[in-house]
């Protein structure tokens, strides 16, 4: 597979994944998922962590699944690249696997003694790869390891830093974000 085909294909496979966080900013608000719960003297999760968010989140990266299968067969014959269409427990798995990944994130930030918005170099960009990923391979085995290649993968590992800094400093001089990572 070329490097150029390797790119869209990881990009186009991860785009349900990609969005969930994004969406959850926009609709955020509203009661927090640790409903003001701690563990031991921290919150468990944050106010950032919202079941508004966490839904919309889910739904949004759903939605582009669906969106995207529509017209995987035309990107295909456009551009000879062959971009997934979506089965629906795949679609699910990327989309709630992101948003587990970000509230298990939360979690560990909260137990390191991070406050909300803190960096956590790694941790930030990678941690809806690494659960969205396996969550996906274990609700559509057959179509993850059709898509998701070890190239791909890797794609996917060196790409999603990139992108997530870019669209995070993004949100951040739209005012967005209160932090640009």
């Amino acid at each position: 597979m070329a490097l150029l085909e390797t790119i869209v294909i990881a990009f186009w496979a991860m785009l349900p994944a990609y969005v969930p966080n994004n969406a959850a900013v926009l609709a955020g608000g509203g009661r927090p998922i640790d409903g003001g719960r701690t563990w031991g003297d921290k919150r468990m999760l944050g106010d950032g962590k919202t079941w508004r968010g966490t839904a919309a989140g889910v739904v949004a990266g759903l939605a582009l699944a669906g969106f995207l299968s529509l017209f995987a067969g035309d990107v295909q014959s456009a551009t000879g690249f062959d971009v997934p269409a979506f089965e629906p427990l795949a679609a699910l798995g990327l989309a709630a696997g992101a948003m587990l990944g970000d509230i298990l994130a939360s979690f560990l930030k909260r137990r390191t003694g991070r406050q909300r918005g803190a960096m956590f170099p790694g941790l930030d960009q990678l941690d809806f790869v690494v659960v969205s990923l396996p969550l996906t391979a274990l609700l559509s085995s057959e179509w993850f390891f059709d898509v998701f290649t070890w190239e791909v993968i890797a794609v996917v590992v060196v790409l999603t830093p990139i992108l997530h800094v870019t669209t995070n400093m993004i949100a951040y001089k739209l005012g967005l974000k209160n932090e640009p990572w």
